[in-house]
């Protein structure tokens, strides 16, 4: 009877285990702890979205060394802000991002799977698009540090006025949180605050402004 309950329990955790990692499977780009892309499809579509984003840099005088890709499709519990090296053509550093909680509770997760984005004032979400990090200054979150975010097109040319800015926040986490996903602001990109020690050095070590393109 013993070694019946202790087969069972074998079982069991055998199938738990094989259903969350079908669950990370469909969420979206998972990391391994060498934050590189573990899935190559998505590695190839992130080099695509790269190499467009390189002839924007050109274009716009923006920093041609690196820029910060926001992948949106991925589950909110899992690293999706990545800081995409040109030179090496290979994601270099890659963290958790927060978004919008739009209508449902401040802080919550209960969009972690499926986020709403507006460039409307007031709606509490992000919005998508390609935005120009310039201006450094004091943030009451996190480290007390923001960089300005400035709208380059239709779709978020309004995040100045809605004061949608970059900033760490100490509720976000270092490490993936899934299946619980990350908490939700009112439309900022957030990051933990040991992501943003690490980030902010560069940033402003960066001669020219650099490209933080927000994507779904």
């Amino acid at each position: 009877m013993r070694k019946l309950l202790y087969l069972n329990i074998i079982f069991l955790y055998a199938f738990l285990s094989c259903q969350k990692e079908q669950q990370q499977n469909n969420s979206g780009t998972s990391l391994t702890q060498n934050n590189t892309v573990a899935d190559k499809s998505d590695l190839k579509e992130m080099r695509h979205k790269a190499r467009q984003a390189l002839q924007f840099c050109k274009k716009k005088k923006l920093n041609t060394d690196f820029c910060i890709l926001i992948d949106m499709s991925v589950h909110s519990g899992l690293k999706r802000f990545f800081i995409w090296d040109f030179k090496k053509d290979s994601v270099s550093a890659a963290y958790l991002v927060g978004h919008g909680c739009g209508n449902n509770r401040w802080s919550s997760d209960e969009s972690k799977d499926k986020p709403q984005f507006s460039n409307e004032d007031g709606s509490h979400l992000s919005s998508l698009g390609k935005y120009k990090l310039e201006g450094r200054g004091y943030s009451n979150w996190g480290i007390n540090v923001k960089y300005l975010m400035h709208g380059l097109e239709d779709t978020n040319n309004n995040a100045l006025k809605r004061v949608i800015v970059f900033h760490s926040w100490e509720l976000m986490s270092d490490k993936e949180t899934f299946p619980t996903g990350s908490p939700e602001g009112w439309g900022c990109p957030t990051i933990s605050n040991n992501a943003m020690k690490k980030i902010d050095p560069i940033l402003q070590q960066s001669e020219t402004p650099v490209l933080m393109w927000i994507y779904n």
